[in-house]
């Protein structure tokens, strides 16, 4: 196998390398997709650093074969290069998870999407016409009870940093407030779904939602990085650490990495790899987490804006060049991950900014995706504010600059 090596060093940037593996003789053909923009993608992700992110990393696994890039660090402390290797907090990418359990269970005939949640959770949600399907498409009208937590981001996540609750404490949170529109009127993200739906996994299973993810998805697909340690601190391992950018603009930045994570839980608490997540999203996109009838299900978009649609637990993105890609984003104290990959499965992308709160940070990391599925036909992707990110994050508050 051939290996490539280009690295530049300077400075304000840290260093950046990117490798490339070549594909065995074997390997399927790439298709008509253009070639991944290797050197896009590294800009990409010195831009990331020049706003303000301390470190940022990706990788593409294309059709047997593996490009990744790193700039910056992951540690402000001891200044350690970050690496491809390093896990991370994936935020909101663990909604795509959490939907896969529910998946498996519908295929097993424990669960029907379309049946009330009330009718597995009796009397937990004020209308009974929630069902399972509007939960997992953010269409429950569930207030999100992250909106009140992180108002003022340090102070709020200092507030909860160290805290553990249970999912109806998070729940009752949700219901002090009115809903934001009657059940499956229209899309609107929120947390408490997913919740909610941690809540079902743990009922129909007996089960914590860390044994069920770790039997039907971590163990099967031999992921080595992917952990959910709720309630405990420490990220296991080789890590990068993440920071929290203050509201007060020129104030230093926080290391949040140790969190319990537990106002996210079934949410946003699960800790990952790039390489991690992308054998996961190939997976689950190549069908071999579920049924072909539940992946259908679970791939039928509805549109949000002009260029994403959500499905259950699921994102699609369609990006300059005409490729639509399916997996989600997340943003929790310290970390913004994309994670997604080709309709098939074949070429994937995960990449990371180990910083949070700043939303030039996080719509500059969406040109990851351009560089990696538009190639050098990318057109210059600049989204026009923070909010059209946000409501992919685990906290939109998060996601503000």
């Amino acid at each position: 196998m051939n290996v490539t090596h280009l690295a530049s060093k300077s400075a304000l940037l840290g260093t950046v390398v990117l490798s490339l593996l070549a594909a065995p003789a074997h390997a399927a053909p790439a298709g008509t997709m253009p070639k991944p923009d290797l050197n896009g993608l590294r800009d990409v992700l010195r831009t990331a650093l020049k706003q303000g992110a301390p470190g940022a990393i990706a990788r593409i696994d294309d059709h047997g074969s593996v490009a990744w890039a790193a700039a910056g660090v992951a540690d402000r402390k001891s200044g350690r290069t970050i690496s491809n290797a390093d896990r991370f907090r994936i935020g909101s990418v663990t909604k795509t998870f959490s939907a896969v359990v529910l998946m498996q269970l519908a295929d097993e005939g424990r669960l029907r999407l379309d049946t009330s949640v009330d009718h597995y959770l009796p009397g937990l949600l004020p209308d009974s016409k929630i069902t399972v399907r509007q939960l997992l498409g953010h269409r429950s009208g569930l207030y999100d009870y992250s909106n009140d937590m992180f108002a003022n981001a340090v102070p709020g996540f200092e507030a909860v940093r160290s805290q553990v609750f249970t999912y109806r404490q998070l729940v009752d949170r949700s219901l002090r407030h009115k809903r934001t529109n009657a059940p499956g009127a229209a899309y609107a993200y929120s947390n408490t779904n997913f919740v909610v739906a941690g809540m079902l996994i743990e009922k129909l299973t007996g089960h914590s939602v860390k044994t069920e993810y770790q039997s039907r998805i971590i163990k099967p697909l031999k992921l080595r990085d992917t952990f959910y340690v709720h309630p405990d601190k420490k990220i296991p391992g080789r890590h990068a650490d993440g920071y929290l950018t203050p509201d007060k603009a020129g104030a230093p930045l926080v290391d949040a990495t140790e969190q319990t994570a537990s106002w996210a839980q079934s949410a946003g608490a699960v800790i990952s790899s790039t390489r991690d997540l992308n054998t996961f999203l190939s997976a689950l996109l190549g069908g071999r987490l579920m049924s072909p009838a539940q992946l259908k299900e679970m791939e039928r978009m509805v549109p949000v804006n002009g260029s994403q649609s959500y499905g259950l637990g699921l994102r699609s993105r369609h990006l300059s060049c005409g490729v639509s890609v399916y997996g989600h984003t997340g943003a929790v104290q310290g970390y913004y991950t994309y994670a997604f990959a080709t309709k098939d499965g074949r070429r994937s992308l995960s990449a990371l900014a180990n910083v949070s709160n700043n939303g030039r940070v996080l719509n500059t990391m969406l040109g990851t995706l351009e560089s990696a599925f538009c190639g050098k036909k990318a057109k210059d992707v600049r989204p026009t504010a923070a909010a059209d990110e946000r409501q992919e994050a685990v906290a939109p508050r998060l996601a503000r600059n």
